[in-house]
């Protein structure tokens, strides 16, 4: 019998759910998206609905391998890749959520957090995980839910409740509830993990006041992990591979020597230099994060996020309705030199790194009577391409290494007057390789190697290819006055909430 010859990866993210099946040479063969809705219970508030989230990852699993017209057993192994930090608890015996997913953007725990810092506690919980007492991640979110769904804490503490990641509760799902595992990457974002044991720590899982009972099983990011249901589709397809999200792009970009960095531009923006075997400890207010874990070996990355980042084109686009696309928006602000002194800070929900502002709110600065709609079009793109590179200011300096060129990847990466302006301020060579989707490709690689569909990484760095490559055209002094000027637009932005 022949040896099934597709790879599909599973690639759930915060706005929608996608499939993707892959051919050997990391071609992509059919491709199925489906968008699921987005809760704003209140201001600084996001949550989806767990069983939307499973369900359109679903769908999408089924049309990809009837677009590509594949029977199940012509896939090799299953990869999966999602939105990192969002929370879910659910019933053990029922599958039943107590509550709606909360979303990584969500900012209802700040008070808590500050209230931690305040007594202390986050130079313990960063030297142990790596991370900032921010409501960004996992832990935080799980006791709100413990504090505030009737009953959840007394069965939880007996065990009878799970808690997972988007990833865990795919995996629940695609196994009828036989397996409750995450992998390292995910397990290094939820704030109860020790980067240094390995393990779940039980000092902070004691402070936050998250049972052990809860948490799922750490394993690696390549390897089998159990087979897909028989009533779902790919039945009997081992699932293979699982990392974050932005990990995954980090594989998917084939960035496996120490100092390489990728850019993903999504939702948010998340920049990952890989640091090999060494947790490199931040100074600079940025994140020390699992890689991945493969084969008894852990490798770790510098990480910075910045929460608005794609999200902002959205809002113009859906919110003040100033463009119908994507496209439209990149077109009128190529139209501008630039944004004629406008800055916009996209601070929808609050400020990741370096800043750690959970108070500081969305601002404009510099407006005049002649700034148009090409002005804001720019201003936002201009927005995205700063905040990056501030966290690749942070990078360098922590890790001690200057950039060579950085690798691009995401949606937002298509447009083309945001990788120049990326590259006008960075000074260094941005890539675009032709896969910009490789997010989903990295899922894809994990599970391909665990399963020997692919032999080593050789393999995956012989695939990447480049698309296109952007150099600074505009002098360095005015992008170093421009970053001047959004240095003090983001001071304006600072601390606008309660608490500021």
């Amino acid at each position: 019998m022949s040896k099934p010859r597709y790879i599909l990866a599973l690639d759930q993210g915060t706005t929608s759910s996608r499939s993707i099946v892959y051919g050997r040479s990391g071609e992509v063969v059919a491709v199925a998206q489906k968008e699921f809705p987005q809760i704003y219970p209140q201001p600084g508030w996001v949550e989806h609905d767990p069983f939307a989230i499973w369900s359109s990852q679903n769908a999408t699993a089924v049309e990809a391998l009837s677009q590509a017209n594949l029977t199940t057993d012509a896939i090799a192994a299953v990869g999966v890749t999602n939105q990192r930090e969002t929370t879910l608890v659910w019933d053990r015996a029922t599958g039943k959520p107590v509550y709606n997913a909360i979303v990584w953007q969500d900012r209802r725990t700040a008070d808590y957090c500050a209230r931690l810092k305040r007594e202390g506690a986050e130079p313990t919980v960063s030297a142990k995980t790596g991370l900032r007492l921010d409501p960004y991640f996992s832990g935080t979110k799980i006791r709100w839910i413990l504090e505030h769904v009737a009953g959840a804490r007394a069965r939880a503490e007996a065990g009878k409740l799970a808690f997972g990641t988007v990833d865990t509760w795919l995996l629940w799902q695609l196994t009828s509830g036989r397996q409750h595992v995450t992998d390292a990457s995910n397990a290094s974002r939820t704030l109860l993990y020790n980067l240094h044991t390995g393990d779940w720590d039980d000092e902070i899982l004691e402070l936050l006041g998250v049972p052990r009972a809860m948490l799922p099983e750490v394993r690696s990011s390549s390897e089998v992990y159990g087979e897909v249901g028989g009533n779902l589709y790919p039945a009997g397809a081992p699932i293979a591979g699982i990392a974050g999200d932005q990990q995954a792009a980090l594989f998917g970009q084939a960035c496996f020597a120490p100092g390489m960095a990728k850019n993903t531009y999504g939702t948010g923006c998340f920049l990952l230099m890989n640091t090999g075997e060494t947790a490199v400890p931040s100074r600079n207010n940025l994140l020390t994060t699992i890689a991945w874990r493969m084969g008894g070996k852990t490798e770790y990355a510098l990480e910075g996020s910045v929460f608005i980042g794609g999200a902002a084109v959205q809002w113009l686009r859906d919110e003040l309705q100033l463009v119908r696309s994507a496209q439209e928006l990149d077109e009128l602000a190529a139209s501008v030199p630039d944004a004629g002194g406008l800055f916009i800070v996209p601070a929808f929900a609050g400020l990741g790194a370096p800043h750690w502002d959970p108070y500081a709110r969305g601002t404009a600065v510099g407006i005049t009577r002649g700034t148009n709609r090409a002005h804001f079009c720019r201003a936002v793109i201009e927005a995205i391409a700063l905040q990056s590179a501030d966290l690749i200011s942070c990078m360098e300096k922590d890790s001690a290494l200057r950039l060579q060129e950085l690798r691009v990847d995401g949606g937002a990466a298509r447009s083309r007057p945001l990788m120049q302006f990326q590259a006008d301020l960075l000074g260094t060579p941005v890539v675009r390789p032709k896969s910009v989707e490789t997010t989903a490709l990295g899922a894809a690689y994990l599970a391909g190697l665990a399963v020997g569909y692919w032999e080593s990484r050789d393999d995956i760095t012989r695939h990447w290819a480049v698309d296109a490559t952007f150099r600074r055209e505009r002098p360095e002094s005015e992008m170093t006055a421009l970053r001047a000027d959004w240095d003090r637009a983001l001071e304006r932005a600072k601390g606008w909430e309660k608490g500021g």
